[in-house]
């Protein structure tokens, strides 16, 4: 028996990043005030492989519940590549009732909140979060993509998706 991998994940975490943006880049920058940080926010969707399946670039001052609706809704327009999804993990930032209800009613997936031990100080390990940190990671080795240089978001997303390309590229290699 040949037991081949659905192309359809069920599970997918999100997550946000921010990052600064270049001296003469004035489209969508904000200010966020949780990371201190002037610029631009990606809001990431990866499946339980770390594989982005989609990329939304904001301003900074985009909250994730807002963040996270927009990014779920192109990852919904997707159709049958994302037939088999169920559950969307997420961070304590995603939490509260009008976005797991939005989500639920809208895409029709549970929203599982992943928080952080308050007792724990320090580096910890949380399950599946991991999965889009490490994929934030990889992303953030490719220079291109420490700051944001592009004048319009668009563009930032794209540089995201071939910055993935070039990793799934290498691995197969």
């Amino acid at each position: 028996m040949d037991s081949e991998r659905a192309v359809s994940p069920t599970e997918a975490i999100i997550d946000s990043q921010s990052v600064k943006t270049a001296a003469m880049i004035s489209q969508q920058v904000g200010y966020d005030a949780g990371k201190k940080v002037k610029g631009r926010k990606r809001f990431l969707t990866v499946d339980t492989l770390g594989l982005v399946l989609r990329v939304l670039v904001s301003a900074a001052s985009v909250d994730e519940r807002s963040g996270g609706k927009l990014v779920l809704q192109k990852v919904k327009q997707m159709g049958n590549l994302v037939s088999r999804l169920n559950i969307i993990w997420v961070d304590g930032g995603y939490d509260g009732n009008p976005f797991m209800q939005w989500v639920m009613n809208f895409c029709r997936w549970i929203v599982r909140v992943v928080l952080r031990p308050h007792e724990r100080k320090g580096f910890v390990l949380l399950p599946k979060r991991w999965v889009v940190e490490r994929t934030l990671g990889w992303l953030t080795g490719c220079r291109r993509l420490n700051k944001d240089y592009e004048r319009l978001p668009e563009t930032s997303e794209t540089f995201i998706y071939l910055a993935m390309i070039r990793l799934m590229v290498r691995r197969l290699a």
